[in-house]
């Protein structure tokens, strides 16, 4: 039960950073450096949340 708590609470995670994240880098208008800045941050949250997941489905 704690590991399907794990898994929907991460997919929530996953949905916010990729609507709140990847919108601005498609949908911006700033410059195309200001673009890759924030997907290149997007793509970091993206990398941590996975590693925890990982880390955390493990230890169980």
């Amino acid at each position: 039960m704690k590991r399907l708590l794990i898994v929907l609470v991460f997919i929530c995670l996953y949905l916010v950073v990729g609507f709140f994240g990847l919108g601005p880098v498609i949908f911006a208008d700033g410059s195309m450096q200001e673009r890759l800045i924030t997907l290149a941050v997007v793509l970091f949250i993206f990398i941590v949340l996975t590693w925890l997941l990982i880390r955390l489905l493990r230890k169980k």
